[in-house]
């Protein structure tokens, strides 16, 4: 280190450690809210209904395309539940996902966006011609004490291609 103009020696920068500990927070919450769709989104795979209703708040609302508005954690379960059980096989893709955490104020809350890729085999054996579907997501997320939680989802419907002989995804 060099001296100052003066001839006193650098004192050396202290680094902000408040700010630190805050972007490091928030790192690892935008981990944690990417962990909790991967594990959500795998879980609707497996139909695996439990842990997938897992990831939402008791009070959480799912707005999708055709259908009328869901509310409450345990009727989001019973409709996606109805919806996708019919399905042999399905893949939720989640691409373009991007979290932002609420640093400036509590840090409690988060959304994200995204973009759904759906595809489902609606017949063991018909492999070939399965039931795709995409469109945007736009998530709210809570952090309660258990972690972060998903508070609200909107999905719109954008294409699909193929036949939903399930007819799980029509309007109500």
């Amino acid at each position: 280190m060099s001296p100052d103009p003066a001839g006193r020696p650098a004192v050396p920068t202290v680094p902000d450690t408040h700010d630190l500990a805050r972007r490091v927070r928030a790192l690892e919450d935008r981990d944690a809210l990417r962990a909790l769709m991967m594990r959500g989104w795998w879980a609707l795979d497996r139909k695996d209904w439990t842990t997938w209703s897992a990831c939402w708040t008791e009070d959480a609302v799912l707005e999708f395309g055709p259908w009328e508005r869901v509310r409450g954690r345990d009727a989001v379960r019973a409709k996606v539940e109805e919806a996708e059980s019919p399905y042999a096989t399905m893949q939720h893709h989640i691409l373009n996902l991007h979290v932002d955490v609420d640093v400036d104020t509590s840090g409690d809350r988060a959304t994200g966006t995204g973009y759904m890729w759906f595809v489902a085999v609606t017949a063991p054996g018909r492999t070939t011609t399965p039931y795709a579907m995409g469109g945007p997501y736009d998530w709210e997320f809570r952090r309660e004490d258990t972690g972060w939680l998903l508070s609200r989802q909107r999905l719109g419907v954008w294409w699909t291609t193929g036949e939903d002989t399930v007819g799980a995804f029509e309007g109500d």
